[in-house]
């Protein structure tokens, strides 16, 4: 056993300070976003952790515990400024979503973006932070263990490190390539780990996407197909929302005056149509958009791959298409998102957070939706996507604003624990913003005094505590219950629009309908036909039939279940 000389005894002291210059690097930023409410706790955790590999060297190389922090500092204390100064100019975490954006930019928009962001705040903040980080600098001094701590201490930060990896393969029977992808993005918050992850989960989510567009760019055109509007010019508007219920908000009856603004808008427009019995199909929004977006439903789920999207036709008929989003960009799960968006002809990714429980709130569409609507194109196709009231909800709202207005048990109409009361005034808080966004988005249309039509609806619903015995939240498409797939299908078309379309589509708003069936309503409400439209499909159309609403699993043999059966 190694003997330590009388100046090479163990402190404490020493210890701490190390620790505290490995891990201000990522643990700061982490530090800040917790205790600001932009996210929870985790990445902290995970920061912590993942910094405290480099305390391995240092324990067996104690006299060079300056120059081993110094290497550290140069190189991992340089590259958490990328991240540092990416949360202070858009209050998003560093992700593989912004080597996407970055991709997609050219030199000149890089050079705007510095010059646009380049601040006396921003620069403030870096040169704190390089300040703080060369004073803890100068207090690190060795530390000085026992040959049998070092190799105790550094086993044990080694398998904890790794203990993400062991659970999911040993403990969770996963494949040692989704237990890979787990352990990375454990490490992202953590620099330099978080460059690299971030770099390879892009690669990967790209090669993905590509393999995917690469096989809808071979699609045949869609045959005989016409445009009762000719040349006429027409802006015509998309919102998808996310995860937001019909009956919790207001204007379909829910006892909350959880939508103020869209019922003033109808008050002021009485042209408003607010469809009362539409559902969605599936209960999770990738699989929702691959049939509402495409010729896709739940009894041919795989169409979305040989078939022309929404997309496709509104770009073979001659309009230009924009993608407007404020979901996570380039996540495992949102490449399909990304894929749908790839095919418009621009593109304004609003949210690069690498944690979909975050701060972003959807106003970040607005000022985006405004450019566009004054874009030249004589005719254009606007889809925009929100993150609507997905969850945490109390990420989906500013706190202590307007919107926070649901904080007590007055007009929930059960009884309900304390726990469960917050989590169900936070759903209502975020459906209140989002009747906001919702109404300022229509009105902004509105003022445009654009020719064409918007419509709204949610990709799914969702359950919070609203079903007996009160006591699920979120979705399940294996115990259904009817907040699930429950939607708002809101439409508003321009006077100059009804002028040359009238119709009687009041007398439709209580047909039943699923969303499946979109690209068929919205083919009729654009005057669109071609030989796969089917108007007994669109909900419009005075030929319009109503079928079986289908939910559950495609792909499980007895996966479908029909809505209207649902007990719950």
């Amino acid at each position: 056993m190694q003997n330590l000389k009388e100046d090479q005894k163990f402190s404490f002291s020493s210890l701490f300070l190390i620790i505290l210059f490995f891990t201000y690097f990522s643990s700061a930023l982490q530090l800040y976003i917790s205790l600001s409410g932009h996210s929870n706790f985790i990445g902290l955790r995970d920061s912590i952790i993942y910094s405290l590999i480099w305390l391995i060297p240092v324990l067996f190389f104690p006299n060079h515990t300056r120059k081993i922090a110094a290497i550290y500092g140069i190189i991992v204390g340089g590259l958490s400024l990328i991240s540092l100064a990416y949360f202070v100019i858009y209050r998003q975490e560093f992700s593989q979503s912004v080597f996407f954006i970055m991709a997609e930019s050219n030199f000149n928009e890089s050079n705007e973006y510095i010059q646009q962001y380049l601040s006396f705040k921003l620069i403030a903040v870096l040169v704190v932070y390089i300040l703080v980080a060369l004073f803890l600098w100068k207090q690190v001094k060795p530390v000085y263990v026992q040959n049998k701590t070092k190799w105790i201490v550094s086993l044990l930060i080694a398998i904890y490190a790794l203990m993400p990896l062991v659970i999911s393969v040993m403990v969770k029977k996963t494949s040692f390539e989704r237990a890979g992808a787990h352990l990375l993005s454990r490490m992202e918050t953590t620099v330099p780990w978080q460059l690299m992850s971030s770099y390879i989960a892009y690669r990967s989510q790209l090669s993905n996407m590509e393999n995917i567009l690469n096989n809808l760019q071979s699609l045949p055109s869609l045959e005989n197909l016409t445009d009762s509007n000719g040349e006429t010019p027409r802006t015509l508007v998309l919102i998808i929302g996310e995860s937001t219920t019909r009956t919790r908000m207001g204007i379909y009856g829910y006892n909350r005056n959880t939508t103020p603004m869209i019922e003033q808008f109808k008050k002021e427009n009485p042209n408003l149509l607010v469809f009362n019995d539409v559902v969605s199909s599936r209960p999770y929004t990738i699989e929702i958009l691959e049939q509402a977006l495409t010729f896709a439903d739940e009894r041919h789920p795989d169409l979305y791959l040989t078939q022309p999207s929404l997309i496709h036709l509104m770009k073979q008929a001659g309009y230009k298409t924009f993608w407007i989003t404020n979901q996570q960009t380039m996540t495992k799960r949102n490449t399909m998102l990304t894929m749908f968006s790839k095919q418009t002809d621009k593109q304004y990714y609003m949210n690069n957070d690498r944690n979909q429980s975050a701060r972003q709130y959807d106003d970040a569409v607005i000022q985006p939706f405004k450019e566009v609507l004054t874009d030249p194109a004589k005719k254009k196709f606007i889809v925009i996507h929100l993150l609507g009231t997905h969850m945490k909800y109390e990420f989906r709202y500013p706190k202590s604003s307007e919107y926070n207005v649901f904080q007590d048990k007055t007009g929930i109409p059960f009884n309900i624990d304390d726990d469960n009361a917050k989590v169900y005034n936070s759903y209502d808080n975020a459906i209140s913003y989002n009747d906001y966004v919702i109404t300022t988005l229509f009105n902004t249309f509105k003022q445009s005094h654009d020719n064409g039509f918007i419509l709204y609806f949610s990709d799914h619903g969702e359950e919070v505590y609203q079903t007996p015995p009160y006591d699920v939240l979120g979705r399940n498409e294996k115990a259904p219950t009817k907040p699930m797939y429950t939607i708002p299908f809101i439409l508003w078309q321009s006077p100059s629009w009804l002028k040359t379309h009238p119709n009687d589509y009041q007398a439709y708003v209580d047909r039943k309908f699923s969303s499946q069936d979109l690209i068929h309503t919205w083919s009729d409400l654009a005057g669109l036909s071609y030989n796969l439209y089917q108007p007994e499909k669109s909900l419009v159309n005075p030929n319009f039939k109503p079928s079986i609403r289908w939910i559950g699993d495609p792909y499980d043999k007895k996966g479908l279940v029909d809505f209207d059966k649902l007990v719950k």
